[in-house]
């Protein structure tokens, strides 16, 4: 009698654990299949440059005053040539795009804190190799920050800034605190080899329509942009630090904002529903001599909307300085 109740109680919970350890075991081995597929479908084809330890990849295409680009989170230095921006600028221009610390075919050694400074001095030093003096500036995003760090460490390298969609001051974030779970050591690295990559392909078609809204995402980006490439549990690891460190980067550099005296230009979509365009305003109240350029109608790939009008201010610094 008593064998029949304990068998009426369902599974012990050994049995439980066993059944779990098995499904995340199997979801690791089908994300780790993926993600090797992904990078098989989508080869390097820029080049590699080793950065104090690091493993960089970059394209450098073009001739003329140099401009480096640097791209946001969840896409790589490609996103650059999705938006028509890199071939608008490669024209005239000598046209440095590097995929940052974990993105893309880029590595991220563990053991480092990937701060916006940290990043900076990484695509200084990256530069400096390469023989690129005084470069303008542009970052999108998360890469804004980047470029902010960039410029006020190294100032007189600096010949201008080009700041698009960026995040300039803390603000509360609910998104940070979601990916900020999977920047935890241990837990993090679970989750991102098993329920992270499944949660990002759920929400991916929402993640796209936000990051674009309200406009319309572009075929090109539809055509060219790999979710496979960005649910990698490498760059996921990537996208969870760049959002956990996110706030405190904006902190150490908020009060620096008016010591910038290269030229500036910030751009922003009126329709923004990541970043809004407030944080664009107020920056450029902080930063004496910048130019704000809202774009009616554009989110927070502003970029891809205008490609004309932000390579034509990314000329127009480059042809001042």
């Amino acid at each position: 009698m008593n064998l029949l109740r304990q068998h009426s109680r369902g599974p012990s919970a050994a049995r439980v654990l066993a059944w779990t350890a098995g499904a995340l075991g199997a979801l690791a081995l089908v994300n780790h299949v993926l993600a090797g597929r992904a990078e098989r479908r989508h080869p390097p084809e820029g080049r590699f440059i080793e950065v104090d330890g690091v493993r960089l990849h970059y394209s450098d295409r073009g001739t003329g005053r140099p401009v480096v680009l640097i791209h946001g989170n969840m896409v790589t230095g490609d996103d650059y040539d999705t938006s028509g921006v890199a071939d608008l600028l490669r024209a005239g221009h000598r046209v440095i795009i590097f995929d940052r610390p974990g993105f893309g075919h880029s590595e991220r050694p563990r053991g480092r804190m990937w701060t916006a400074a940290e990043q900076a001095g990484l695509l200084h030093e990256a530069l400096r190799q390469l023989g690129i003096e005084r470069p303008v500036v542009v970052g999108h995003s998360w890469g804004a920050i980047v470029a902010l760090a960039f410029a006020d460490r190294y100032p007189t390298d600096t010949a201008g800034l080009v700041l698009l969609s960026g995040y300039y001051f803390p603000t509360l974030r609910p998104d940070v605190l979601l990916v900020g779970i999977a920047a935890i050591p241990v837990l993090g690295d679970v989750l991102r080899y098993t329920l992270s990559p499944v949660f990002g392909w759920l929400t991916m078609p929402l993640v796209k329509r936000a990051l674009f809204s309200p406009a319309r995402i572009p075929e090109r980006f539809t055509e060219e942009f790999s979710p496979a490439m960005a649910l990698r549990p490498s760059q996921l690891r990537a996208t969870a630090g760049d959002g956990a460190l996110m706030i405190p980067g904006v902190l150490a550099l908020q009060h620096r904002y008016g010591m910038l005296s290269m030229p500036v230009t910030i751009i922003a979509g009126d329709g923004d529903k990541v970043v809004f365009k407030r944080s664009a305003e107020r920056l450029h109240r902080s930063i004496r001599g910048s130019r704000l350029r809202i774009v009616s109608g554009a989110g927070h790939m502003v970029h891809h909307l205008e490609a004309r009008l932000v390579a034509k201010s990314i000329a127009e610094i480059a042809a001042a300085t």
